[in-house]
Order: C-alpha cells, then sequence, then structure tokens
C-alpha cells in the first residue's frame, strides 16, 4: 500500500517569489515580513502576521463602529505611536533589523518604510484608506481623508503641513535642478507608491547596508529577492553578479554579467563589466582541493 504523499516546504526565496508573482495579488505586508527569512531562516511569517492581526483587533475595540474617518484617523495614532510606542529607531538607523518587519513588530523601532507598512497594515483593518508614498529620501504615509489628504511621518507620528514637505524636500530639488523655471509641483512627489515599490525600496536600503560593510554573503541573499521582484531590472542582475563573484561562484557571475551586457547595450560601465567577464571567464569554473 502506497505510503501518504509528502511535499517539500518551499524555499524562503520561493516562498517570496510566490508571494510577488502577480501584483494583483501581491501581498505587502507579508512579503515584507518574508525578507527578514533571510537573517533568521527559522523565522515563521504566518506568526508574525498572526501578531499584527492580534494588534489589528485590539485596535478595532477601540474605535467605535459609528466612527468617522477622522476619529479612527486619531484612535490610530495613539494606539500606535503612544501605546504601542512605535517609533524611529534614532539610535541605530542602519541597524538592518529596521528592515525586517518581524522585528520592528517586537523592538517597537524601526525606519520610515517599515513603520510605514505596519501603519498602513492596521489602518486599512479599522477602514482607513491608506497608502505609502516613496518621497524622496523619506518614506511617509498619505491617508485619504473626506476633508482631503493626510501625510503622516511614520518616524515620528507628526501629521505634515505643505509647507514642511516643501522644506523636507528642498534638498533633492536642489540637487536635481528642480527649482526656479524647473520647479515641479509638489503633488507629483506624494504619488502612492505601489507593493512592489516598497518591497524594492525596503531590499534597496538592506543592499546599500550590506554592501557599505562589504557583506557579501547577505548583500547576495538581497540580490537574489531583487531579481525575482524585479526581473527585468539589469542593474540588479549585474550587481548580483558581482556579489556572486566576490563570493567566488564564478559561473553563475558571469551568467548574470553576460545578460546585463546583452540587455544594456549602451551602459556607461559596459567596459568595466565587459573587463570583470573575460576575467571570470579566462579563470574557469573553481576546482575542488
Amino acid at each position: 500500500m502506497p505510503g501518504p504523499l509528502q511535499f517539500e516546504a518551499p524555499t524562503a526565496l520561493e516562498y517570496f517569489a510566490s508571494l510577488v508573482a502577480d501584483d494583483a495579488s501581491l501581498s505587502l505586508t507579508e512579503a515584507a515580513v518574508a525578507i527578514g527569512q533571510d537573517d533568521d531562516p527559522g523565522l515563521d511569517a504566518q506568526s508574525v502576521l498572526a501578531e499584527i492581526d492580534r494588534l489589528g483587533a485590539r485596535l478595532k475595540q477601540r474605535v467605535p463602529a459609528d466612527a468617522v474617518p477622522l476619529q479612527r484617523l486619531r484612535r490610530l495614532n495613539h494606539f500606535f505611536f503612544s501605546d504601542l510606542g512605535f517609533a524611529g529607531n534614532v539610535n541605530d538607523y542602519y541597524d538592518p533589523g529596521n528592515s525586517h518587519l518581524g522585528t520592528v513588530l517586537r523592538t517597537r523601532r524601526g525606519i520610515p518604510i517599515t513603520l510605514a507598512v505596519l501603519y498602513i497594515e492596521l489602518a486599512t483593518q479599522i477602514g482607513l484608506q491608506a497608502r505609502g508614498v516613496s518621497f524622496p529620501g523619506h518614506f511617509l504615509v498619505k491617508l485619504h481623508m473626506p476633508q482631503g489628504e493626510v501625510v503622516i511621518d511614520p518616524f515620528t507620528g507628526h501629521s505634515l503641513s505643505r509647507d514642511e514637505l516643501d522644506e523636507l524636500l528642498m534638498p533633492y530639488r536642489k540637487s536635481h535642478g528642480l527649482v526656479g523655471d524647473f520647479d515641479v509641483p509638489l503633488g507629483l512627489f506624494l504619488q502612492a507608491a505601489p507593493a512592489r515599490d516598497v518591497l524594492a525600496r525596503i531590499l534597496r536600503n538592506l543592499k546599500e547596508i550590506h554592501r557599505s560593510t562589504e557583506d557579501w554573503p547577505r548583500l547576495l541573499q538581497v540580490l537574489n529577492r531583487l531579481v525575482i521582484l524585479l526581473p527585468q531590472d539589469w542593474e540588479e542582475r549585474r550587481d548580483r553578479g558581482l556579489a556572486l563573484a566576490a563570493v567566488g561562484l564564478g559561473s553563475e557571475a558571469v551568467h548574470d554579467l553576460a545578460s546585463y551586457l546583452a540587455h544594456v547595450p549602451g551602459a556607461d560601465d559596459r567596459a568595466a563589466i565587459q573587463a570583470r567577464l573575460d576575467e571570470l571567464r579566462r579563470a574557469g569554473p573553481r576546482r575542488l582541493h
């Protein structure tokens, strides 16, 4: 008599790939939680999501059924920033844990984008329309209210006025020549960010942290996710190739670097990448001794 069917559990990357395969079904919160499995392979994403839902249930108990949106927003802000104590990690801003939702949930400290993901999830659970905003240099949350849009800084919990947003944006405007005759309306910087873009920004934050410390194995983990998330972004494929080479996986690096050159024929760094590719090809596969 044949035994019971057995199925292998998906790997962390396979799980992430299934979550981001289709924009229509992409769950920002679950995919963001899954990123933490790189640093904590034993992380149970469903347990983290259940804890978020428990917080949502506590919040719902504090919001009267007939509460208008402004009342709901005030209850949310008090619950999130005062009762739960979520805030920006000003003491260790570049700690990779700030980009892992499970860690942020446990420590109540994070960076704007991960705090925003949790805030948006709870806002949605009490019927508010909240979206993330990829504002230059500082991720924000935008809520659509009957009296107009409200923009929240998830790092501090403050509601930002138009003047404060203009001030926050000014360094970016100046550095990109967007002042004077080339001024751009503020509203263009307050567009809601798609879930895929939010995940890419979280991963790119981690990418810069690991690249700055030359932590190639952890950088490679992040780049594997970025290539899955953004399969047509050939610069991420190039960067993964360089990381693969750094950890001694020359054959895999050759594939990524060759793909980059084939798809971006006019790349500014073409000569340098071609030289690295030629070097890897001459070295051949690594031999075991």
